[in-house]
């Protein structure tokens, strides 16, 4: 296959369907957790679930980097944001993330400096261009996007700009997924692996999944027909009592990963000891802080923040949305309280939140289920 259609011809999907259907077991109900809120849009944007035996269910794990963002940390960036001369940059789906005192979006209109950026690269152009004023990323993501934050600092360092300092909320993907496996309340069968995180990690990182938890991992791309043959490799797997990490997305992802991207992110990050995920808690050595090297570029230690820890909202249930527990319909909130234009949980903010996509294509989904 080259081309992107050649991923969702609708014959190949129905084929693949069909072997599915052969090697599932009648009376047993399969469970399998899509890790990367990617995943999710794509299989209600065209229709994956659809295609599935009614005894295979596809839940969602804590991979959209946006959702995780623990409300505490976005009032830090709000009040980072009114500190007088700085300008604060961040991607745009973090403007209308709510915190305790609203959004970055609203902080904005009420005067705040904070400007959208598509890289962190832009964020550093910034502050090259306005020497006079402090220029402050609000850095997010997984492994995925981690390197560009660092190859950021670095080029910064390099070129001894000292108005530039990032706030840094990578989380890594390991811990989140080991509190999940620990948890009591969720069973699962199998993951389908995150791509886009593989591509920077590589497979390695997933093995102790089937080693330690005995649930076998397939990392998948981002199509239809990606995401189908990922689910038939987890049931044939289950079926032939094997138990193992396969690559379906071997046309991008390396088994060792980006080595050089590696390097960068050992180079100019190091494990927080703790980091508070949203609806999981602290969980321990899950998220990256600045290296002792790049301390001069870290905004927790150059600016005071409050750093204060804030419950989520009572009505909004994205914790047990991003753990796989209900799936987002079920919230009392979904789609009345809480849509995309008025979010009140972050699931229904991301482009990669599972409310979001829900919202956008799973409502006849949810009318199946509920009949």
């Amino acid at each position: 296959m080259k081309f992107v259609d050649e991923f969702r011809d609708g014959e190949l999907g129905q084929a693949v369907a069909g072997e599915i259907l052969g090697i599932v077991e009648p009376g047993r109900h399969y469970k399998v957790m899509e890790v990367c809120g990617g995943h999710t849009h794509s299989i209600y944007k065209y229709g994956v679930d659809d295609l599935l035996p009614a005894n295979v269910e596809l839940v969602h794990g804590p991979g959209c980097p946006v959702c995780v963002i623990p409300m505490g940390r976005v009032d830090d960036g709000i009040a980072l944001a009114h500190e007088p001369g700085v300008i604060f940059t961040c991607f745009g789906d973090m403007l209308r993330v709510p915190g305790s005192n609203g959004t970055l979006l609203e902080a904005k209109a009420a005067g705040a400096d904070i400007r959208m950026v598509y890289s962190p690269l832009d964020a550093l152009r910034i502050a090259r261009e306005h020497p006079d004023r402090q220029v402050v990323f609000f850095a997010i993501g997984f492994e995925t996007t981690a390197p560009s934050t660092a190859l950021t600092l670095k080029r910064a360092k390099q070129e001894g700009i000292e108005n530039f300092s990032c706030v840094c909320n990578h989380v890594t993907i390991v811990p989140p997924l080991r509190a999940l496996l620990e948890s009591p309340d969720l069973r699962l069968d199998g993951f389908i692996g995150p791509g886009h995180v593989a591509t920077v990690v590589g497979a390695r990182p997933f093995e102790f999944i089937p080693a330690q938890y005995g649930r076998p991992v397939v990392i998948a791309g981002f199509e239809p027909l990606d995401l189908l043959q990922a689910i038939h490799m987890i049931l044939r797997q289950l079926r032939e009592g094997r138990c193992e990490v396969e690559n379906q997305y071997t046309r991008v992802v390396p088994r060792e990963g980006n080595l050089r991207a590696l390097e960068v992110m050992a180079e100019v990050f190091a494990l927080r000891p703790h980091f508070e995920w949203r609806g999981l808690g602290f969980i321990s050595q899950s998220a990256l802080r600045l290296s002792d090297d790049y301390a001069d570029f870290d905004a927790e230690l150059r600016f005071s923040m409050p750093g204060v820890r804030v419950a989520d909202p009572k009505a909004c249930q994205c914790g047990e949305v991003l753990k796989g527990v209900i799936k987002p319909w079920e919230c009392k909130v979904f789609g009345t309280a809480c849509t995309p234009e008025h979010a009140i949980g972050t699931c229904m903010v991301s482009p990669e939140g599972a409310c979001a996509a829900y919202y956008s294509y799973g409502r006849f989904a949810r009318q199946r289920e509920v009949v």
